[in-house]
C-alpha cells in the first residue's frame, strides 16, 4: 500500500475543514484517498481523472464494501478531484521502503494485458494437482476465451460481473450445452482461485443453459457386431475391449501389459476417472484374441530392442526410479503405435500408444461407409 506524501496530505486535511467535512471523518477520507491512489497506481488508471472513479467503486463492490462505504469513498475522492495537481506521480509513489517508486515502472492496463504469465501458472497448478492433460486444455481453452471475450482485460481487474457476462453470453448469445457451460464455471472458478487468488463472489441471475432429457441410443448386439466386423485389426480389438468392459477409449489405449492379469481373467484400469483405480472381469471369448496379441506386441518389443530404441514412454518420475522400466516387457503399451517417436532432446527414438484419433477415424470411415 503506498503512502500519501505530507504535502497532498495537507492540502486534503485544508480541503476537508473547508467544506466542514466533520473531524471524526477525516480519518476515514483519508483512508479511502490512500485507497484510490493506490488502486490508480495498481492498476494504470489516471488518478487525477474522474473517469478512474466508477472502476474503483466497482472494485468495492466486487470486495462487498457496503452501499454506505461506497457513498463515503466517492465523496472523499470527489473532493481530491479539486486539488489542483501540482507534481507528478512521485507525490503518492512512496513504497513501503520509503522510496520513490520509479514513473516508469510497468502499470497494469485495463485491456489488452499480456496473460503470458497466468497461463503459465494455470499450467502449473494443474500439474501440481496431477490433473489429466485434457482437464488442462479444457481449462486453458475457456480462459482464453474468456480473455478475448473480455478483450485481454488485466485478469486482476476481472470481476464478478465479468465472470456472469461470460457465461450468460455462452448460454445466450452461443446457446453451449449445459454440460459445456458447468465446465466453463469450474474452470474459471479454479482460475480465480488458484491463479489470481480471488473470488469472485455468488453468481446470481446468471441465465444457465438448460440440460435437456436425453435417451440413450443403445445398439443391438446385431448392430454392434456389424461395427466390429467393419474394423480392421487392431481397431477391432480395441472396440471389443470398449464394449465388453465399459472402457473410455483413453483408458483403452493407456493399457500396458502389466494390466492384464489372463490368469485371473482381471483387467486392471489405472488413473481412470478422478485418478481413481479399478478392476474389470475380461470377456473370456476374447481371451484368445488378447493373448495372440499380446504374441505380436511382445515380437514387435524385441525387435525395437534390437534395434536399439530407448523403450516405451513412461509417465510421472516413474524412469528416474527405475532407469530400465522403459526397456522392460511389463511397461509396453498393449496397442503400441505403429512407428517410432523421435524424442530432439534425448535423440532417442519410443515407443508411444495408438493416437486416439486412429481410432475415432476408423469409426469415422465406417460411417461413412
Amino acid at each position: 500500500m503506498i503512502k500519501i506524501l505530507q504535502e497532498l496530505r495537507v492540502q486534503f486535511e485544508a480541503l476537508l475543514a473547508q467544506k466542514e467535512i466533520p473531524k471524526r471523518l477525516h480519518s476515514e477520507y483519508l483512508k479511502w484517498l490512500r485507497y484510490y491512489l493506490d488502486f490508480c497506481h495498481k492498476y494504470g488508471f489516471e488518478k487525477s481523472k474522474k473517469e478512474s472513479l466508477p472502476h474503483f467503486i466497482k472494485k468495492l463492490q466486487d470486495k462487498r464494501q457496503t452501499s454506505q462505504q461506497q457513498k463515503s469513498a466517492t465523496l472523499a475522492i470527489s473532493l481530491y478531484y479539486e486539488i489542483k495537481p501540482s507534481k507528478t506521480d512521485h507525490e503518492i509513489a512512496l513504497g513501503k521502503n520509503g522510496r520513490i517508486s520509479s514513473p516508469n515502472k510497468e502499470l497494469l492496463k485495463p485491456t489488452h494485458a499480456d496473460w503470458t504469465s497466468f497461463y503459465n501458472n494455470l499450467d502449473a497448478e494443474i500439474k501440481l494437482r496431477h490433473y489429466s492433460p485434457k482437464t488442462l486444455r479444457a481449462y486453458k481453452g475457456w480462459v482464453r476465451q474468456l480473455q478475448g471475450f473480455t478483450r485481454s482485460k488485466d485478469p486482476r481487474l476481472l470481476s464478478g460481473s465479468d465472470i456472469k457476462d461470460f457465461l450468460t453470453h455462452l448460454a445466450v448469445k452461443r446457446k453451449v450445452s449445459a454440460s459445456s457451460q458447468n465446465q466453463a464455471f469450474n474452470a474459471l472458478l479454479f482460475f480465480f482461485r488458484h491463479i489470481i487468488k480471488n473470488e469472485f463472489g455468488e453468481l446470481k441471475d446468471v441465465v444457465r443453459a438448460k440440460r435437456k432429457p436425453y435417451i440413450p441410443v443403445v445398439l443391438s448386439r446385431e448392430e454392434v457386431d456389424a461395427i466390429i466386423a467393419s474394423l480392421s485389426y487392431p481397431y477391432d480389438l480395441v472396440a471389443k475391449l470398449l464394449y465388453g468392459c465399459g472402457l473410455r477409449l483413453s483408458e483403452c489405449l493407456n493399457f500396458r501389459i502389466n494390466n492384464f492379469n489372463f490368469d485371473a481373467c482381471i483387467l486392471t484400469v489405472h488413473d481412470g476417472k478422478g485418478k481413481k483405480d479399478r478392476t474389470v472381469p475380461l470377456p473370456e471369448t476374447i481371451i484368445p484374441e488378447l493373448k495372440t496379441h499380446l504374441e505380436s506386441v511382445i515380437d514387435l518389443h524385441q525387435n525395437d530392442l534390437t534395434s536399439g530404441y530407448a523403450g516405451a514412454f513412461l509417465f510421472g518420475l516413474l524412469e528416474k526410479k527405475y532407469k530400465n522400466a522403459a526397456k522392460e516387457l511389463i511397461w509396453q503399451w498393449f496397442f503400441p503405435a505403429e512407428t517410432l517417436t523421435y524424442v530432439p532432446e534425448t535423440k532417442e527414438y519410443r515407443r508411444y500408444h495408438l493416437h486416439e484419433t486412429h481410432v475415432q477415424k476408423a469409426r469415422w470411415i465406417f460411417d461413412i461407409l
